[in-house]
Parts: C-alpha cells; structure tokens; sequence
C-alpha cells in the first residue's frame, strides 16, 4: 500500500468512501494536468506540478476537509479562512450531499492563480 492509499485506509467510514469519491472527482477533472502526491503526511493534489489543494482533518471543526492554495483569492461563505494567508478551507460533511460541482469550480477558478 502506497503513502496516500495508507492516509485514506486510518480514515473510518462513511469519511473515508466520500474523501476517496471526491479525492477521484478531482484527479479526474483533467487527467492530464492534475497529480497527486504525498508531502508532510498528507495528499496534496498539483495542477501542473503546483500546489492545487489537500486533505486534511481539522480538531477545531471536528470534520475532514479540502484546503485551496490561493484560498485567499476566492469570495465564497462557504470557505473558512481562519488565520491562513493563503490557504481556505471547505469543510466536508459526509451526511450531507458533497457539493462536487462546487468544488470542481472552485479548482477551476484556482487553476487562474497558478502560475
């Protein structure tokens, strides 16, 4: 088992099935410039060899999350700063529905910013 299957595998259920579901929602919006990799014990997801987002578990909220580098360009209710200077957080409620459209726009508009 690689590092970023190992992450997902400590995850309970139902957490583990909707990360893994939108962790694949995400790779493959754009099969060509998206990657993933395993960087100070998380999987963190690059668009074009750059940091794009990643996975994460926030004590304070009790609740996974997606984090977005270049967050702090975004205008949305539905991100939390919380001290971070580039980075916003959504956090992930597995009883609710995933907003997956939402998301895959939220990488599109971030897409912008990379350079």
């Amino acid at each position: 088992m690689n590092p970023i299957q190992e992450y997902f595998y400590r995850i309970e259920e139902p957490e583990r099935s909707t990360l893994l579901f939108l962790r694949d929602k995400i790779l493959a919006s754009d099969q060509e410039n998206i990657t993933e990799t395993f960087s100070f014990g998380l999987p963190f997801i690059k668009y074009k060899k750059k940091m794009l987002c990643y996975f994460y578990y926030s004590k304070k909220y009790g609740r996974h999350y997606i984090s977005f580098y270049h967050g702090d360009k975004l205008d949305y209710p539905e991100l939390i700063q919380d001290g971070r200077k580039k980075f916003k957080i959504l956090l992930i409620d597995p009883e609710k529905d995933l907003p997956v459209e939402f998301i895959l726009n939220l990488i599109e508009e971030i897409k912008r910013y990379i350079k």
